[in-house]
């Protein structure tokens, strides 16, 4: 039921067909990269194993490779009609800075801080120079070079 013109009662929310869309496309990159990122990172140990295991390669990994995706695709096509999909939903859904900060206070608990620093260092390098480099590889492409 919908409110008539002057009334102050509203009827039920609808998205416009191109805001659904959008959600769709947001929501169905997100679960095809937080698949991907759990395909690569599930014969690694999880982060509660991690202890145990030593340096979470994984999540840097995944963090690295999202850095240089997210900004190729920044410099490549920015503004386009798949930036929901990949930016914000494959990126967003296949990177995770909650499992990094998960597996940093691990180590820290388990008396392993020095590791912890180290990982935090490696990880903010590694994750910067690899957007830094997405985005060269992006111009490029765009420029048709």
């Amino acid at each position: 039921m919908s409110a008539s013109p002057g009334s102050s009662h509203a009827g039920p929310t609808r998205l416009a067909p191109s805001r659904l869309v959008q959600y769709l496309a947001v929501g169905l990159g997100s679960a095809l990269g937080g698949a991907l990122r759990w395909l690569l990172s599930s014969p690694l140990p999880a982060a509660g194993q991690l202890v145990a295991s030593g340096f979470p390669w994984a999540i840097l990994w995944i963090n690295a490779s999202g850095s240089l995706l997210i900004a190729f695709y920044a410099a490549r096509w920015r503004g386009t009609r798949g930036q929901l999909f990949f930016m914000t939903g494959f990126c967003g859904g296949y990177t995770t800075f909650s499992v990094f900060s998960l597996e940093t206070v691990l180590l820290v608990q388990a008396g392993r801080a020095g590791l912890a620093a180290t990982y935090v260092v490696i990880s903010v390098i590694l994750w910067l120079a690899a957007a830094w480099t997405g985005y060269a590889i992006g111009r490029r492409a765009r420029q048709g070079r």
